[in-house]
């Protein structure tokens, strides 16, 4: 694995519906989403965007929804050290819940942090580099944002475990301030502190046209949360729910 520690390199959909899921992305991102499994002995479908694969998706079945798992968008941080990092999440607070475990692409560990927002970290078997977060491409995850009930305990198990920083923040009014994230030089996203929520991860996806997806979600069954919403640096945002209940976000022009 050529990324950097720290890095994000895939993105997992976990989803109970697996041909309702591959409808409604392939709708309103443009993915290519695989008919068939790539894994021997498991399901698990190969999201392409048009120029590389950047994540995959995970059928829930009824063992997995019967011990909690429940529609959602997981990211993977690249670690060097699997192992390692596990044993890091453990010392500061988290939660793993499954792994460390080889599987063909590499060895990986599911985890929550102490405030419960679920992640992945994993070592890749091949040395190769993962372009699955990349800005400004379509079809790739371009930001990565923790909405968080205390940002200052988040950014100290974020930074401590995997190298993180914060140079810059961005002051958001009585919200307080939107402090982004870096792996070494590339800005991965930001935390947000919203006390009065679940702590989640939030994975933005860049798409050629924010409204021409927004009429996709809503002519495949999904439903617009908020937006969309012109931030900084001239983009715009949308966030809604797919079919099956999972979260998700996406960036682009109008």
């Amino acid at each position: 694995m050529r990324n950097k520690h720290g890095e994000f390199i895939w993105y997992e959909l976990m989803t109970p519906d697996v041909p309702g899921a591959k409808a409604f992305y392939e709708a309103v991102v443009g993915w290519k989403i695989s008919d068939e499994s790539a894994s021997p002995g498991m399901d698990y479908r190969m999201i392409s965007a048009p120029d590389a694969m950047i994540g995959g998706v995970l059928p829930i079945d009824k063992d997995m929804a019967d011990h909690g798992a429940r529609p959602v968008w997981v990211g993977y941080i690249g670690v060097d050290d699997v192992d390692a990092a596990v044993a890091g999440i453990k010392e500061r607070g988290g939660n793993v819940h499954m792994g460390p475990v080889d599987i063909s692409a590499g060895r990986l560990a599911m985890a929550t942090d102490p405030q419960g927002a679920l992640f992945y970290v994993m070592r890749g078997a091949v040395d190769a580099v993962s372009t699955a977060f990349a800005t400004g491409k379509d079809g790739h995850c371009e930001w990565n944002e923790l909405s968080i009930p205390d940002q200052k305990a988040a950014h100290d198990f974020y930074e401590g475990l995997f190298g993180w920083t914060n140079p810059e923040s961005m002051p958001m009014g009585a919200m307080g301030d939107y402090r982004f994230l870096y792996a070494g030089d590339i800005r991965i996203g930001a935390t947000v502190e919203q006390k009065d929520r679940p702590a989640y991860w939030l994975h933005y996806f860049h798409v050629p046209s924010i409204n021409a997806s927004i009429d996709a979600v809503k002519a495949h069954g999904g439903s617009i949360m908020m937006g969309p919403h012109e931030v900084p640096g001239g983009g715009n945002i949308v966030i809604g729910t797919d079919p099956q209940g999972a979260t998700f976000a996406l960036s682009g022009p109008l």
